[in-house]
């Protein structure tokens, strides 16, 4: 008999049938909605001193975020609980809310760790934070079909916010309250391992939930030797317990994956990315689209129990890890901030799989694919787990930031970074970039036009500050976010999700037939620019056909040209002296 049901059977036995979630009610075909979630909880709340429901800022539904604080403790204050040697785990749900599987997971889960004596024990030596529903917008969207590839619940919430944003995509950009509230929680919270639980879409295959963790390329060593060596066997067994078959993610779309599958580049656009950045220990859970409910919600809930579990277990083991993690991170030099998947590298990995074959389409005609649930396999394939970095960049003493730049440096201090403004008008030497080269998403993508392949170059300039612009050292636990959102080449940077769009349009222009005098002139009195000049026009033919683009390319070398245009607003200071404040 399945664990969920005993305990529900062990429930009504006793009475307690104020603590049986909405899902067991349902014969486990429903999940609970927004606010019966919230209900739910503040029964807990006043039922158990263990149990805490807090509220945080705001979202795009105009609704506070919720967080359940789970502890023998019996209090609710991060930093008492961190100093009595606590791990804290943070779960996140719904944040596509129809993919509803931990929301009842995890209500199910806070009655159990304060119920059931052996799932107690778990609170020695841990903290569980949840987040119940983060997407409210969507959770609030609620309907029976706007997931076509799933099966059931009856009824759920909808992928998009309120803004229509998928908030798997926005916690760099942070273009939603849902967002900045998420990383006041964050922060305040410094989660030792953070889960966000999700269902899957694409191949069909035999494993009820796959998992992503953070790439190890993208990790700090310590963290990625401990997830590959001890977390993540540990977590495959206790799901192997339960009888419940797991693999990593499986990142396919329209093909089978028996020829094998890569690795999903978890950018800190997306929770384990962002998680990560801060040496946070990080995991996405994906059960399966077409198991059936009850299996996934089931699934889900033995996953989050197996990371509970081996947290308690290795406490110490944890906290060690990713404390030297946090030292690691004030004093290293160098940050990878781009990377490209390695398909020549690869791993056997042995795959439950369901054969793909083939048959001609009623619909249409032509041949489609379909997954054979008669004919199961397990065979070796292989995993391509490597991604290189493409981009490494040394982090400067500070970041200057003019004050201007307030959207930035609002996104800054919700992360926490510390940062000092100048005491002073102060005239310095630092290091600018400009941007010689970037390629433009021709469609919106999560309400961006998205500007990837970056280059720059590179030279020191004398600049004047003005008192309250903004130093941003880098000796903080944070610099692998810092440089990260700061450097332009990163692949989710500040600059990539248009923050500074403004430097890249020229704000002055000029009448052709005033200045061609002044062309005529320059070429007449300048032989280096004249033969520089006549050179493109040889070499270019659509140049030296282009009267607009000749006097265009005249014009920026002329002094009249615009040096902000493409000049990257924040600079790099390696000065050994402390500026003004």
């Amino acid at each position: 008999m399945k664990l969920i049901t005993l305990v529900l059977i062990a429930l009504l036995v006793s009475g307690a049938n104020d603590f049986i979630t909405p899902y067991e009610n349902s014969g486990k075909t429903a999940s609970a909605s927004y606010h019966e979630a919230i209900a739910y909880y503040r029964k807990l709340d006043k039922a158990f001193p263990e149990i805490h429901l807090l509220e945080y800022g705001s979202t795009d539904a105009g609704k506070p975020l919720h967080l359940v604080v789970i502890s023998d403790q019996k209090q609710a204050d991060p930093q008492k609980l961190r100093k009595a040697g606590k791990r804290i785990i943070l779960i996140n749900n719904a944040i596509h809310a129809g993919e509803p599987c931990g929301i009842d997971a995890s209500m199910m889960l806070a009655r159990d760790l304060v119920t059931r004596p052996e799932m107690k024990t778990l609170l020695n030596h841990v903290v569980v934070a949840i987040i119940p529903v983060y997407n409210i917008g969507g959770a609030l969207n609620r309907g029976c079909c706007s997931r076509a590839n799933q099966v059931g619940p009856d009824a759920y919430g909808f992928r998009g916010n309120a803004q229509n944003l998928d908030l798997n995509r926005d916690f760099i950009k942070a273009d939603s309250r849902n967002a900045r509230t998420f990383a006041q929680i964050f922060h305040h919270w410094q989660p030792d391992i953070f889960i966000d639980t999700h269902t899957t879409n694409g191949a069909d295959y035999q494993a009820t939930l796959t998992y992503l963790a953070t790439l190890p390329q993208k990790a700090d060593p310590g963290i990625a030797t401990y997830m590959s060596e001890a977390m993540i066997p540990a977590l495959e067994k206790h799901m192997i317990s339960r009888s419940i078959k797991v693999c990593p993610y499986v990142n396919v779309f329209g093909n089978p994956p028996d020829k094998g599958f890569a690795a999903f580049l978890d950018l800190p656009r997306y929770s384990s990315g962002y998680a990560s950045l801060f040496q946070t220990i990080s995991f996405i859970s994906e059960a399966h689209m077409l198991k059936s409910f009850e299996e996934r919600v089931e699934a889900t809930y033995a996953f989050l129990e197996g990371i509970i579990a081996h947290t308690h277990e290795n406490h110490l083991r944890i906290g060690e890890t990713i404390t030297a993690a946090r030292n690691r991170a004030k004093t290293q030099e160098t940050f990878d901030i781009a990377w490209q998947h390695d398909p020549s590298v690869s791993r056997p990995l042995v795959f439950d799989g369901y054969e793909a074959k083939y048959k001609t389409s009623a619909v249409t005609g032509f041949e489609r694919m379909y997954y054979d649930r008669s004919a199961p396999y397990s065979k070796e394939v292989p995993y391509f787990y490597n991604y290189n970095p493409v981009k490494t960049v040394s982090k400067p003493t500070a970041y200057l930031i003019p004050q201007a730049w307030q959207k930035v440096i609002e996104r800054l201090k919700d992360n926490q970074v510390e940062m000092k403004a100048l005491g002073k008008d102060t005239l310095l030497t630092v290091e600018i970039t400009y941007l010689t080269k970037y390629t433009t998403s021709e469609n919106p993508y999560e309400g961006h036009y998205l500007h990837t392949r970056t280059e720059v170059k590179r030279q020191e300039e004398q600049v004047q500050y003005y008192a309250g612009d903004m130093v941003v050292y880098t000796d903080q636990t944070r610099n692998p976010y810092i440089v990260h959102v700061l450097e332009p080449e990163a692949q989710d940077a500040f600059f990539a999700w248009n923050f500074f769009d403004p430097i890249l349009m020229r704000k002055e222009y000029y009448s052709d037939y005033v200045f061609e005098d002044e062309a005529e002139k320059m070429l007449s009195e300048n032989a280096t620019l004249r033969k520089t000049f006549n050179e493109k026009k040889a070499a270019d033919s659509v140049f030296a056909k282009s009267p607009g683009q000749q006097l265009n390319f005249l014009y920026q070398h002329s002094v009249y040209a615009e040096k902000s245009l493409n000049r990257y607003p924040v600079a790099r200071w390696n000065g050994k002296h402390p500026l003004p404040h």
